[in-house]
């Protein structure tokens, strides 16, 4: 594995992502490089705007879904490179799973690293896992691995429509309006068009733009603020897009020491399990 130190925020990540597109010849395996940023400080106003974005209290603690928001520039550098097996641009996050050690203070400088492993096979096609990390004093804090799926043309969608159970009744019902794409692509820094545009939307079989799946799952653990445990790991699966705009019922149950969650309408958008350690 080759250790490369990243001093500055990458940049141009969707012009990188673009120039994907253009056909060339491409490995057959994820690169063997892990990217390091160094010394990352938290600014508080854009903490501030992510809080309110996807629901959290204003705190000096960073929310669990924050550090990603972090590590995002640097798997968008890796992911985008011309070592890399598959364009980004067309890359569906399946699944995501997060483990918080600790609470991590605003205040705290974070070393971030992020590296690409495990590529393997899915009935749809390839899928590998983006594994990130925070430091701070030497000692994990936090750890997150995003599953990535790069769809086979040959393959199709085969299962995606398969019957599914009806979901609980929900607890809550949220409203989620058209503009929550465009106002976390800000925060986030995720500013892939499915998200954002009609057009871009329209471009990978979409009628209108989707929530970012990350958006989902903040949004679903700052309704459990306050009663998740101080340590834990938060997996979710991301199942339909939600469309913009749309109304989604949110349901959560205890589930031994932990949560059991979901975002569903008249399909369903995430499903998600919280368990401690």
């Amino acid at each position: 594995m080759t250790v490369v130190e990243v001093t500055s925020p990458p940049s141009r990540l969707y012009l990188r992502a673009a120039l994907g597109l253009v056909p060339t010849r491409r490995p057959a395996d994820l690169p063997a490089t892990q990217l390091v940023r160094r010394g990352i400080t938290t600014d508080r106003s854009h903490l501030a705007r992510y809080d309110r974005v996807c629901g959290f209290r204003l705190s000096d603690t960073l929310p669990p879904t924050y550090p990603h928001v972090l590590a995002f520039p640097l798997a968008m550098r890796l992911m985008s490179g011309r070592d890399f097996p598959f364009p980004v641009v067309g890359l569906v996050h399946i699944t995501n799973s997060i483990t918080v050690h600790r609470a991590i203070d605003a205040g705290e400088a974070l070393d971030v690293t992020v590296r690409c492993e495990n590529l393997r096979p899915h009935d749809r096609g390839q899928q590998f896992d983006v594994v990130a990390t925070a430091t701070a004093g030497g000692a994990t804090a936090w750890a997150g691995v995003s599953t990535y799926l790069s769809k086979s043309a040959a393959k199709g969608d085969r299962g995606a429509q398969r019957d599914q159970p009806l979901p609980p009744a929900p607890t809550a019902t949220w409203r989620v309006p058209a503009g929550i794409g465009g106002e976390y692509a800000e925060v986030s820094g995720d500013r892939n068009p499915i998200h954002t545009s009609r057009l871009g939307a329209r471009a990978f079989g979409f009628p209108r733009p989707i929530a970012h799946g990350m958006w989902s799952k903040a949004r679903s653990l700052a309704a459990l603020e306050g009663r998740l445990p101080a340590e834990y790991t938060v997996d979710v699966a991301f199942k339909q897009p939600i469309l913009l705009p749309s109304t989604v019922g949110f349901s959560a149950a205890p589930a031994g020491n932990g949560w059991e969650f979901r975002i569903d309408s008249k399909r369903p958008h995430l499903a998600g399990v919280v368990t401690p350690p």
